[in-house]
């Protein structure tokens, strides 16, 4: 059975630091990355790493955000920086099941950020 904890977020002022993990276990995985959802809105695409550590940000996190994975661990890391208050949202880890066909996909409970301006 797959599970995902995630951890790491919180409450930081605009311009700060948080990094996210996100341990995965009970298979093996293709892409690991991070959805966001803020409130009123659709979930939406952060970043994703695949299995080779090739990426893929949304534009509006380019050059703030780097997304990171240990294979070995099934770890997937999200370091955000110079965060603003639209970066607020509920986060979640999202992973490729390599042990199913076709690949599932499996989420993470979700975890709060909220940068204050």
């Amino acid at each position: 059975q797959v599970q995902l904890v995630e951890s790491g977020g919180g409450l930081v002022q605009a311009g700060g630091s948080l990094r996210l993990s996100c341990a995965a276990s009970g298979s093996i995985f293709n892409a690991m990355g991070w959805y966001r959802q803020a409130p009123g809105k659709q979930r939406e695409l952060v970043a994703t790493i695949t299995r080779g550590g090739s990426t893929n940000y949304a534009d509006s996190v380019k050059g703030r955000f780097t997304i990171s994975r240990d294979n070995a661990k099934n770890t997937v890391n999200l370091q955000m920086n110079s965060l603003k208050p639209e970066d607020t949202a509920v986060y979640y880890c999202n992973v490729e099941n390599l042990a199913t066909m076709p690949m599932l996909l499996h989420w993470g409970k979700g975890i709060l950020v909220t940068v204050s301006s």
